[in-house]
């Protein structure tokens, strides 16, 4: 906006301020109108006052100035060096000059002045030296583009990319009391014969379908054990769930072990990001778990009672994008859906590193590439996005980074500090009650490969300080896949840990009391005679 002062008719017959034109004398501006350059001037009209310059004009001039500036400084410092280093006492020349008299230097020189007429062809303005070094580096780069697309093309040629298929719906499902529909997937020996039970939620872009994978029915046979895995809300053949969190998710999984006929306690089983789904059900339901089994388990990268050191030996572990992804989830959980619906939900078939970030060991990369994991992965993908919906995955991101609404410190086992006064005095003294205790009782067990990326080790020395309690299997050389999946070795030492010596199923024999039967043989003797004694009188 320009005021009363500042307009164009203010200027008019005056000197504007700030104009280059005011540096000028008067001799300089009759210079200038002798070559038809008359200072306000606008064309050929004298009486139009000179419009004032823009921010942008102001601008670009003053970009022109600096860049001509920059020129200028170049053009000094390449004069400066060709006159310290180009000269005949220079290092250079003195180094170089022996070359040039050898017999390689007098053969360069020679190939030089034969090849001298093609400089003809080089353009009028260019130096030859400087034309010729470009162009044969240009060359080198693209021989060298060509070399290695060709060998890329002959030696690894790029597999066809499958698409993803859709199943038909097979899952058993169960109505919880809100309406919503849970699938499950069930294994191993029936319900009234199970000496164990066992719950696993899956992790992340998974499904009821892994549980745990390439586990054999013989071997849960020979335990007496029922496993269970189910679909989360939202993925697979499960309704989602319109508030969730983790306490309704430990509330589903009490409501499925309720409707499958689960009476005593049952066992939970947390695989990687799936683990925060156990470690929920600690806490919220932990009355009816006998015990919990956790392998590589992720908890909060973002916990606050992480120490400086831990979270660094855990981030410093991830690539860069995987970190973006956790910032993204924390901050701006809508953009993850960009990148999810231009990796899994694209409708083809990736690698499971590349979709998710992951950084991988040596013996993980080995299993992944497996014709056996690839198959049972690709199956278990397609379950999982079945319902081809992103907000289930941003949910389970977003739980992942967020608070969690507890401390891995409440599972610590702890007594319950009575309440301060003098009626609880009174009272714990009446009542004569026995010390309470709060947290978890039963066991929780551990499996940690160390040569882990996807959750380093130092996310279970983490847990250890926490819950001094927990027993940590360390394991050498493993990754985050090769102890759990399809290794039918470790999945017997994971069940002999867990319940020890093999006993099979449960028995089903029908007891009958002895004496019992002997009084009913002793009734139906007496029937037996007394109906003999009338058919005597009658003969």
């Amino acid at each position: 906006m320009s005021g009363p002062d500042s307009g164009p008719e203010f200027y008019a017959g005056r000197p504007r301020p700030g104009r280059p034109d005011d540096l000028l004398n008067d001799n300089s501006n009759t210079e200038r109108a002798a070559y038809g350059v008359v200072p306000g001037v606008v064309g050929a009209n004298a009486s139009e006052p000179v419009p004032p310059e823009t921010l942008g004009g102001l601008v670009r001039e003053f970009s022109k100035a600096a860049a001509e500036m920059a020129v200028e400084f170049g053009k000094g410092c390449r004069d400066i060096v060709r006159q310290s280093l180009g000269n005949r006492d220079s290092v250079l020349v003195r180094s170089f000059g022996k070359v040039r008299d050898s017999y390689l230097g007098k053969t360069v020189t020679r190939l030089r002045g034969k090849l001298r007429f093609i400089n003809e062809y080089l353009p009028e303005d260019k130096e030859p030296l400087h034309a010729w070094s470009v162009i044969v580096f240009v060359s080198f780069l693209a021989f060298a583009a060509l070399y290695v697309n060709r060998e890329s093309t002959v030696s690894s040629p790029t597999p066809e990319i499958k698409k993803i298929y859709i199943h038909p719906p097979s899952a058993a499902r169960i109505m919880l009391p809100d309406g919503r529909y849970i699938a499950y997937k069930e294994q191993g020996v029936l319900a009234d014969r199970a000496r164990f039970s066992i719950i696993a939620p899956h992790s992340f872009l998974s499904s009821r379908l892994a549980g745990i994978p390439g586990l054999k029915a013989e071997l849960l046979e020979e335990f007496g054990v029922r496993l269970l895995s189910y679909d989360l809300p939202g993925f697979g053949e499960s309704d989602p769930h319109p508030n969730r969190n983790l306490e309704s998710s430990a509330m589903d999984m009490l409501l499925l072990a309720d409707a499958v006929g689960i009476n005593d306690k049952f066992w939970v089983v947390g695989y990687s990001s799936g683990s925060m789904h156990a470690w929920a059900a600690l806490r919220y339901i932990p009355d009816r778990l006998a015990g919990a089994a956790m392998f590589a388990p992720m908890v909060n990268p973002y916990d606050s009672i992480m120490t400086r050191e831990e979270r660094r030996r855990t981030w410093e572990k991830w690539a860069r994008s995987r970190k973006f992804l956790y910032f993204l989830a924390r901050r701006f959980p809508r953009f993850l859906s960009y990148f999810y619906h231009r990796s899994f939900l694209s409708g083809k078939h990736g690698q499971i590193d590349k979709w998710l970030s992951l950084s991988l060991g040596r013996r993980d990369k080995a299993l992944i590439e497996d014709p056996i994991y690839e198959e049972f992965w690709q199956r278990d993908l397609e379950e999982s996005i079945r319902q081809g919906n992103v907000k289930p995955f941003v949910e389970e991101a977003v739980l992942q980074v967020s608070n969690w609404g507890f401390s891995l410190a409440d599972l610590k086992l702890q007594k319950k500090q009575r309440g301060k006064g003098v009626l609880n005095w009174l009272k714990s003294v009446l009542s004569a009650a026995q010390e309470e205790y709060i947290g978890f009782l039963g066991p929780i067990h551990i499996w940690q490969g160390m040569d882990d990326k996807v959750v380093p080790p130092s996310m279970t020395d983490f847990v250890h300080r926490i819950l001094p309690g927990v027993a940590v299997h360390k394991l050498p050389y493993e990754g985050h896949f090769t102890y759990v999946y399809f290794c039918d070795e470790c999945h017997r030492q994971i069940f002999t840990t867990l319940f020890g010596t093999p006993q099979g199923p449960l028995d089903i024999t029908i007891e009958v009391d002895q004496s019992t039967l002997e009084g009913n043989t002793e009734e139906q003797e007496e029937v037996a005679l007394g109906d003999s004694v009338p058919a005597q009188a009658k003969t």
